[in-house]
């Protein structure tokens, strides 16, 4: 099992697996309901500030402030 990294490190492209989301309850809920939970299948559209990862059908915007709570494990064929 590979370690986990900050959803900001990951490279343009990668795709990943969310493997924690550090945070108040209330947003770690929040990203929750939105899909954006443990377990999930993203991709790296665009790395920088803001980063956008693709999750099944749709794109999610992360500021700096937001991703910090977001780690990832980056999958072994990216």
């Amino acid at each position: 099992m590979s370690d986990m990294i900050p959803l900001l490190q990951l490279p343009a492209g990668a795709i990943a697996e969310i493997g924690q989301l550090i945070g108040a309850p209330h947003d770690v809920h929040r990203l929750e309901e939105l899909g954006v939970r443990n377990g999930a299948k993203i991709e790296m559209v665009r790395s920088g500030n803001p980063c956008i990862i693709r999750l099944a059908e749709s794109k999610f915007c992360f500021r700096p402030s937001e991703a910090v709570g977001v780690l990832v494990r980056v999958a072994s064929d990216s």
